[in-house]
């Protein structure tokens, strides 16, 4: 994506309706996945997907945290300035390698693509914030208020 402006409503509820279903699935991967066998190699098994389930949803309610303030901005609940203000996305805690290797491919498989999609949402975070670099706060205020005036018109 070359230009931060190309961040608009349709791509946002896209990438929403997507981050709802991986979180579905998130959910019912790591809900209650109860691992029967017993010793050592069950209990690093369990204890991988532990850590990889906490990190997993994190990572999905942080970009659908994201995802949601954007859309509140679209629907005019937000100003630019509270979004920009409130909205960072947090930078990710990747899986390791290791606790990949002791969980099914399935599983991995899942959790990577939610590290997909929070990258996917970094890169347009990032590219929408250095767009501002360039303003001072100041102006953005003003013309947000410029804005605010010409809607009431």
């Amino acid at each position: 994506m070359g230009n931060p402006k190309d961040i608009n409503q349709p791509i946002i509820e896209a990438l929403y309706c997507e981050a709802l279903l991986l979180a579905d699935e998130v959910r019912q991967v790591f809900d209650l996945n109860p691992i029967r066998e017993t010793g050592e190699a069950a209990d690093k098994v369990r204890l991988a997907i532990s850590v990889e389930g906490l990190r997993t949803t994190t990572r999905v309610m942080h970009v659908l945290a994201w995802l949601l303030n954007h859309r509140a901005y679209y629907s005019g609940e937000l100003t630019e300035f509270q979004l920009r203000r409130h909205s960072k996305l947090p930078v990710d805690r990747p899986s390791e390698a290791g606790n990949l290797a002791l969980l099914q491919q399935p599983t991995s498989a899942l959790i990577q693509e939610s590290e997909k999609l929070h990258a996917r949402i970094a890169r347009l975070d990032a590219a929408w914030r250095d767009r501002f670099e360039m303003r001072p706060a100041a102006i953005l205020r003003l013309q947000e208020r410029l804005n605010q005036m010409a809607d009431y018109r």
